[in-house]
This record gives C-alpha cells, sequence and structure tokens, in this order.
C-alpha cells in the first residue's frame, strides 16, 4: 500500500506538537497492517469530508483521508483536532 500525504497535511503536519507527530507515525504503521484495528476507530466522515474516512492519531487528534479505487493508495488530507476538523 502505498501513502501519500497531500500538501494541506503536510503544512498542518509541520505545526503539530513533537508528540503528536511521532504519534502519527505510530498509528499510520498500525494502519498499514491492520487498517480497522480497533485502537484506530476507522470510520467514515462522509458527511463533512466527501470520500473520506477518519482515524484516531490521539484522543483528540484525527487525521482524514481517502483511499483510491483499488484500495492500493492512501491519501492523509487533513490533520487536527475533532473541534477544528468538525467543529
Amino acid at each position: 500500500m502505498e501513502v501519500i500525504l497531500h500538501r494541506s497535511f503536510k503544512k498542518k503536519f509541520k505545526k503539530l506538537p513533537p508528540k503528536t507527530r511521532d504519534q502519527f507515525f505510530e498509528r499510520a504503521d498500525l494502519f498499514l497492517h491492520d487498517k480497522f484495528h480497533p485502537l484506530l476507530n476507522n470510520h467514515s466522515v462522509e458527511r463533512v469530508f466527501l470520500d473520506s474516512r477518519s482515524i484516531n492519531i490521539t484522543g483528540d487528534y484525527r487525521a482524514i483521508f481517502r483511499e483510491d479505487e483499488d484500495g492500493e493508495t492512501v491519501i492523509f488530507t487533513k490533520i487536527g483536532t475533532h473541534s477544528e476538523l468538525y467543529g
């Protein structure tokens, strides 16, 4: 599986605290091994972000992503706190 970080994701990611960035990499690794692991709480967010899903990074941080049709490429498009993304 190929993982791509969208330009807007990278811009926001650089501003995150180092601990949150490290947590993203840990969760991304878990995602690559089992994208529906219970810790990730992988779920659809289509009501807010078209054709997208969300995974938990920390208690409050979420990463939004889209998959291509064959499921071989994942594009992380947004990262932020729950209120930043949905509020």
